[in-house]
């Protein structure tokens, strides 16, 4: 005897069963695919587009470097001159002043350096700022600087990976103050006791020049903060030429 054929009743059960595992497919599908669009974003935005934005201002800061050896013609100088470094004013907020060049951050590394630690003046737009209540280079006490780890071109972002004698540079219109790396410390976002003219102590006058890179930490993150400091080394003016900090090998 034949099957009789199914009833409407279960016939609608069927197509409504499979009209919900077919929603539940595409519910699923379009997770998915969003789930991959904010990966795709995440890796643009903070490795591809990050690195587009480093060569960028690689390039920015050599044309300053560039335009500052054309300005000032090659002349004698005394031996005091090339003994004693030059200091500058404190330079206005989001005011560029100078270069950082780290050697072991890579040969093209130049990054730009203004007044001031403001998000939307300085450390977006250029990376790098100079704590304005803290001293110039090569003046006796703490040149600090704050930067960007990740995002924004992430000038600091090898800050872990120095090595004791590093040549931490900074190059001015005028010329270069050399620096060597000396130690890493880790402190709480508040220890600002770092930025102090002898770091970590307090009411002391500064018989050194340092540099003090900040930066945060752990990467992708902002639970505490990565302290480079360095000690000051030479002073070379433009008329003397490149330093040699920056020709040879560390």
């Amino acid at each position: 005897m034949p099957a009789s054929p199914p009833s409407d009743r279960s016939r609608s059960r069927r197509g409504r069963k499979h009209a919900r595992v077919t929603g539940l497919g595409v519910l699923g599908e379009l997770l998915v695919t969003g789930g991959v669009l904010v990966l795709l974003f995440l890796v643009w935005q903070l490795w591809v587009n990050d690195a587009v934005l480093r060569a960028s201002q690689d390039r920015a800061a050599s044309q300053l470097s560039e335009s500052w050896r054309a300005s000032l013609p090659v002349q004698e100088q005394s031996s005091a001159e090339l003994m004693d470094p030059v200091v500058l004013p404190q330079p206005g907020d989001g005011k560029v002043f100078g270069i950082l060049r780290v050697p072991r951050f890579g040969g093209d590394y130049a990054a730009k350096l203004a007044g001031g630690v403001s998000a939307s003046r300085t450390l977006n737009p250029l990376g790098l700022g100079h704590y304005p209540d803290t001293q110039m280079p090569g003046e006796l006490g703490n040149f600090a600087i704050a930067g960007h780890r990740n995002t924004h071109g992430k000038p600091l972002n090898l800050i872990g990976e120095l090595h004791v004698g590093d040549a931490i540079v900074v190059e001015i219109r005028e010329g270069w103050y050399t620096y060597r790396f000396r130690t890493l410390e880790y402190v709480a976002p508040s220890g600002v006791g770092v930025l102090n003219p002898v770091p970590q102590v307090d009411a002391v006058e500064a018989s050194d020049s340092i540099i003090t890179l900040t930066s945060c930490n752990p990467a992708f993150s902002t639970a505490e903060r990565i302290i480079a400091y360095g000690a000051f080394e030479s002073w070379t003016p433009r008329s003397a030429g490149t330093p040699a900090s920056l020709t040879q090998e560390n």
